[in-house]
């Protein structure tokens, strides 16, 4: 029988990985109008949660009272989540976890306006570090002219905000509702998508396409049940393995290389994110950036 933080441990380590196939599903269907994945990452992520909801909610699932902030969250949510789209398709996967990692950066920036929280030296210290850091990574991409570096620092910003919108809900929301809707706002997008051409999948790309919203779906879920059974202090280090496995199937599928200059610039970007997160855990203000809910 295994201890609460061993539960802990493991659904940490099945939460990296269900990201960690979404990452490379995502990349390897870079064949399918952007839309159209979007829209199975929305529809089946839908399907995956009327699974969890409470029987009593049932029929008034949808009732609440913060509608607007509801829809500030899936519209930030939706921009974060395009853009990582975008970069998986266009960098190499190394490099778009690297920068990744850098939410917790733009979420300390952010959270001195939306929420008035004071931040002191050592997480100013991490922000210049992290920023260090994205720029070390990027810089061959503004040598070379590739816009694509800008889309993971895009999802970084969008999915700062994300977390600060989930803070705030989750003193009235359940967090099924909040990912719920945000499962509903991404496939009414994908839908939207639809005039701009779709591609009639073969059988075998219709289960890939699916396996991006249920990976979507129950890496979100894994994570929630990780932080519930064991201290976020114990098992949040082990989302960094995301970067292993980026590395390694970058390699194997792709043949991707990451540079040194790379390695270096998301070792800092970690340190960074690590730093931060210490901090916060002292002043008891701890509050997990989730990747993309």
């Amino acid at each position: 029988m295994l201890s609460k933080n061993q539960l802990g441990f493991l659904y940490m380590f099945l939460s990296v990985c269900a990201f960690s196939l979404m990452d490379i599903i995502v990349k390897w269907t870079a064949d399918y109008p952007l839309g159209q994945v979007l829209f199975f990452r929305g529809f089946f992520g839908i399907i995956f949660y009327f699974f969890i909801i409470p029987k009593n909610r049932i029929k008034n699932f949808y009732q609440t009272k913060r509608a607007l902030l509801h829809l500030l969250r899936c519209l930030s949510g939706l921009i974060a989540l395009i853009a990582i789209f975008i970069a998986l398709r266009n960098l190499p996967l190394a490099t778009v976890v690297s920068i990744s990692f850098a939410a917790p950066i733009f979420t300390t920036f952010l959270s001195i306006f939306f929420l008035s929280e004071k931040v002191g030296l050592y997480r100013w210290l991490a922000v210049i570090i992290g920023f260090i850091g994205i720029l070390i990574i990027t810089e061959p991409g503004f040598e070379s002219l590739n816009i694509y570096y800008i889309f993971p620092i895009i999802f970084c910003i969008g999915l700062s905000y994300v977390a600060i919108a989930i803070r705030q809900l989750s003193s009235t929301e359940p967090v099924w509702l909040i990912s719920l809707n945000f499962s509903i706002a991404i496939t009414i997008a994908g839908l939207c998508s639809l005039p701009f051409g779709w591609k009639m999948p073969t059988y075998f790309d219709f289960v890939i396409l699916s396996l991006v919203g249920f990976f979507g779906g129950v890496a979100n879920l894994w994570l929630s049940q990780s932080y519930k059974f064991s201290e976020v202090s114990l098992v949040t280090p082990l989302k960094y393995l995301g970067l292993v496995f980026a590395i390694f199937f970058g390699f194997l599928i792709w043949g991707e290389v990451p540079s040194l200059k790379s390695l270096f610039g998301g070792l800092l970007v970690i340190l960074s994110s690590i730093i931060i997160f210490r901090r916060e855990l002292v002043a008891k203000k701890l509050s997990p950036v989730q990747r993309h809910e």
